[in-house]
């Protein structure tokens, strides 16, 4: 059965915007990159849906790239078994041809613009775009005082995790998974299961339950064991499998979660923010190697401190809502003077190229 996964490659963080867009450009199994070109409402996101309904009635295995300021909105699509990328090639996912034709080329849906009547609208357009611009800015300065007030709580209790103990839990819990090593070194991607948008906190739960049938939830409310998990990684991939490292999307330095989908087995982090979907094989509980006393007389000024951080996190998230709202008016000035029909049937002749239909 075809397998459809979904994630971010771009983060609201504590740090302004954070893409991971540049592997597009490094995969090498890659052989057609399709990077869409043009503006606002000029159907790039369309143009990628048509794509993936091709993709799915064809029993292709998928994966969807979400927009991080609209999540109903694609940044790509990857079909991983036909060696084929379609991307929003625009700021601030800007990419660009490294083998042109041969690999990669541009597709301008700005043709499809009627280049006149959108001139008219030129003060209309300029207010949008700087209204949006600058409710970003806002919403970033709220996301990293958050995150500071979290990174304080977080240090406050680092003295007192017992991260030896953490360590063996999770290193002997792979050394019984993986069978027999792997002459190789294997090969890293980098995701983002989800983040702040528009729309609040959004995660793609179900990509875990769609690569990971045996799931090992390790509860880590201040994110202590976050070291542990570039470790596990790293051995991971020295035994020869292929990793995916879900970041941490405030702080996109950080990794979250370990997948190895060749052995359908996950290491994911849940907090107070990120739950699974369904019952983990195993809980391994991190919160429970923290010194008691210490955490015990830290417990008050935690979650004054905590509360503190989810009202900034709320008053970032509304910034973001109301820059996708000046960004949904934007589009509302393009959309009338884009040729949809020519869009569209572009898309279905590069549907026929790529499914060979």
């Amino acid at each position: 059965m075809a397998k459809k996964v979904d994630f971010f490659l771009g983060a609201n963080s504590a740090n302004g915007f954070y893409g991971l867009y540049e592997q597009l450009e490094r995969n090498d199994k890659v052989h057609d990159f399709l990077i869409l070109t043009g503006g606002p409402g000029v159907g790039k996101s369309t143009f990628m849906k048509y794509i993936g309904k091709y993709a799915e009635k064809a029993g292709i295995d998928i994966e969807y790239i979400h927009c991080s300021g609209d999540p109903d909105s694609l940044d790509a699509v990857i079909l991983p078994e036909l060696g084929v990328i379609v991307a929003d090639g625009t700021d601030p996912h800007a990419l660009k041809p490294k083998y042109p034709v041969a690999v990669d080329r541009y597709v301008d849906l700005g043709r499809f613009y009627n280049v006149d009547r959108i001139k008219e609208r030129k003060r209309e357009i300029i207010a949008c775009t700087d209204g949006y611009q600058d409710k970003y800015k806002k919403a970033y300065a709220c996301l990293q005082v958050a995150r500071a007030v979290r990174r304080e709580m977080e240090q406050s209790l680092e003295p007192w995790f017992n991260g030896e103990k953490a360590w063996n839990r999770i290193r002997n819990i792979w050394v019984r998974e993986r069978g027999k090593k792997r002459d190789r070194i294997g090969k890293e991607e980098k995701r983002f299961l989800g983040g702040c948008t528009a729309n609040g906190r959004i995660w793609y739960r179900q990509s875990i339950t769609s690569l990971c049938k045996k799931v090992y939830e390790l509860q880590d409310t201040y994110h202590l064991g976050a070291p542990l998990l570039r470790k596990l990684g790293s051995m991971i991939r020295e035994d020869g499998y292929d990793i995916i490292l879900c970041m941490n999307p405030d702080s996109p330095e950080r990794i979250d979660h370990v997948l190895v989908p060749e052995l359908e087995i996950g290491f994911v982090t849940t907090d107070d923010i990120f739950s699974l979907e369904r019952k983990a094989y195993r809980k391994v509980r991190f919160d429970q190697m923290i010194d008691r006393e210490s955490y015990r007389e830290l417990r008050g000024a935690l979650r004054l401190k905590g509360r503190l951080a989810n009202a900034l996190e709320d008053e970032g998230t509304h910034y973001l809502y109301l820059a996708k709202a000046k960004h949904d008016e934007l589009e509302l000035i393009y959309r009338p003077f884009v040729n949809f029909e020519g869009v569209s049937a572009l898309a279905e002749d590069e549907c026929r190229r790529i499914f060979k239909k």
